[in-house]
């Protein structure tokens, strides 16, 4: 039924074959599989018996759309936020500080903090899935995201947490086998949203568990994501589209059609995709490693937040002014 999506003539589409979308399902079940295998150790905040529970919403609405059925946004992101209000049930956790004092005093009335927990989570999640548009990319970040909270998992103390954390890197780790370079299979919804669903829950729950980290510094491991998402909502606003009309001038497809024009030129676009990946990754883990050092210091962490958005913006807008100068790429 993957004739049903119409992948290919979709405008963000930037592959020319028919694709399998499934390897998500390998990546939760791998997951899955771990969480079974490690058993879940004394003192351990984080149950995994409970944490796969939270999965199965945002899971199976995904894989439906991988599939050929087409679920719509508001669905997608009402799966979403059942999984969130799953794991606030069952684990009784979610944002308690967001070290800004004025939003700290409102974070106090747990029905507020609660909604502003699933909110960002959904958002989050939903940014995964905007991210997901060259071979490997999401996968990569994925695992990226994954060793920097596991490495501040690890830095003070949570180790049920921590070994999650490297459970998800391995099991994102065997679908980029297949995923990268050259896009065998891809991620898809069910994929992309559960990794952010599991990414961003264990990151409120090492919140919770810990106050020694900074929401700033967490903000920084789902930097690129964030920023993405958020210049795409802008970018729509200002050209009076709605916000959820998809497009093709998210910075990742920027960097593909440089690749191409620039670089190999417009047919070989097999080898710009992972060329591409190559060249935003590193734009993408940076911020991650600032969070990481940073962890424990609000002040450098909100001061690392604000140079990674100006840096973001300023790049994104000087990528765009070449683009208009050349118009040959056809990107509009």
């Amino acid at each position: 039924m993957q004739n049903l999506r119409n992948d290919l003539t979709a405008v963000q589409a930037v592959h020319s074959v028919s694709t399998p979308r499934t390897g998500g399902v390998a990546v939760v079940l791998a997951f899955v599989l771990g969480l079974a295998l490690w058993l879940d150790g004394s003192g351990n905040t984080l149950s995994h018996s409970k944490f796969i529970f939270t999965l199965a919403p945002v899971f199976f609405v995904g894989i439906l759309e991988d599939l050929g059925y087409f679920i719509s946004p508001r669905l997608r992101i009402l799966s979403s936020a059942a999984s969130g209000l799953l794991f606030v049930y069952l684990f009784n956790q979610w944002i308690p500080r967001s070290d800004v004092p004025i939003l700290d005093e409102i974070l106090f009335w747990s029905p507020f903090a609660i909604a502003l927990s699933i909110f960002v989570a959904v958002a989050i999640g939903h940014a995964f899935n905007l991210i997901d548009g060259l071979n490997g990319l999401s996968a990569f970040i994925g695992i990226a995201a994954a060793l920097a909270l596991a490495a501040m998992a690890d830095g003070v103390g949570l180790s049920g947490h921590h070994k999650m954390l490297l459970i998800l890197a391995a099991a994102i780790a065997g679908f980029l086998l297949l995923n990268f370079p050259f896009g065998w299979v891809f991620l898809g919804d069910a994929g992309a949203y559960t990794i952010g669903h599991i990414l961003v829950w264990i990151s409120i729950s090492m919140i919770w568990s810990s106050e020694q980290i900074t929401p700033w510094a967490i903000f920084l491991i789902f930097f690129w994501p964030i920023g993405d998402t958020i210049l795409a909502i802008i970018r729509r606003l200002s050209k009076g589209r709605p916000v959820s009309q998809p497009d093709r001038l998210h910075f990742h497809q920027l960097v593909l059609r440089a690749c191409e024009i620039l670089i190999l030129g417009r047919k070989r676009r097999r080898f710009a995709n992972p060329l591409a990946t190559i060249l935003v990754l590193p734009l993408a883990v940076a911020p991650m490693c600032a969070g990481v050092f940073f962890s424990a210091d609000r002040n450098q962490a909100l001061l690392a937040v604000l140079f990674f958005g100006l840096f973001f913006a300023l790049s994104y807008r000087v990528g765009m002014a070449i683009a208009r100068k050349r118009n040959r790429w056809r990107i509009f």
